[in-house]
């Protein structure tokens, strides 16, 4: 082992108040001195930071004391924008506002600002360019050309009159048919009405319901004049 290295012996220096050199050991029951002794080392500014190239001191502690205003601005800032965020909450409770009704006008407000936006009315300006463009290009119009004369012929030909003649034909038929079907249903429901069982069941309906209200009437009547009823035979109040 190298003799140059006497601190693996158990033995170390550091600087003391004075600037000179101490000798500890670190064997030592006073080893624990040691932090004390080296909170006494002076603290060179230059070692503490170094100033980058280009500025001086002055210059270094100027920027330094800008730094800590802006720091302070920015931290009241944030106080300021908290404060004012509870009170907006506040006075939408109030308002009865939801946080659907605040992201909405959100997004109301942000698609306003992408149309206004450089980028959105340059783009709507490029793709109606392109637009007109591609609709006055030769192509296009003989496309356009080609596709009404293929309607042109496609409605003049045989087989679509025929077509046409005959999907109006069938429409007419089914109308013809419901209108058929209605005036049968109701002719039906009249025959009905008139036939002799459904007088003959009307009628009895009818004699019941004068049974049953005339059973009724004497009930009734009974139970205003209890010696009157008395009189009369149970055969007589008979409903049926």
């Amino acid at each position: 082992m190298p003799a140059a290295l006497p601190w693996i012996a158990g033995d170390a220096r550091v600087g003391n108040s004075r600037g000179g050199l101490s000798d500890i050991n670190l064997n030592s029951p006073n080893k624990g001195l040691l932090a004390d002794a080296m909170t006494d080392v002076p603290v060179d500014n230059a070692a503490r930071s170094a100033a980058p190239e280009g500025l001086t001191l002055a210059e270094e502690e100027e920027l330094r004391s800008e730094l800590a205003k802006v720091e302070e601005e920015i931290g009241t800032l944030r106080q300021v924008l908290a404060a004012k965020e509870r009170h907006c909450g506040e006075l939408k409770r109030k308002l009865g506002l939801t946080p659907l009704d605040g992201l909405k006008q959100n997004l109301s407000k942000s698609w306003h600002d992408v149309q206004v936006s450089n980028a959105y009315v340059k783009t709507s300006e490029k793709l109606g360019e392109w637009n007109d463009k591609v609709t006055q290009s030769d192509l296009y119009l003989s496309a356009s050309s080609t596709l009404e004369d293929w309607n042109e012929k496609l409605t003049q030909s045989e087989a679509y009159k025929k077509t046409q003649e005959t999907l109006s034909q069938a429409g007419q038929k089914t109308s013809a048919a419901l209108s058929n079907v209605g005036s049968v249903i109701s002719r039906k429901l009249g025959d009905m009405r008139n036939s002799a069982t459904f007088k003959s069941f009307e009628d009895r309906v009818g004699t019941i319901k004068n049974r049953v209200v005339g059973s009724r009437e004497n009930s009734t009547d009974g139970l205003h004049s209890p010696s009157g009823a008395g009189d009369k035979s149970p055969q007589d109040n008979a409903p049926f």
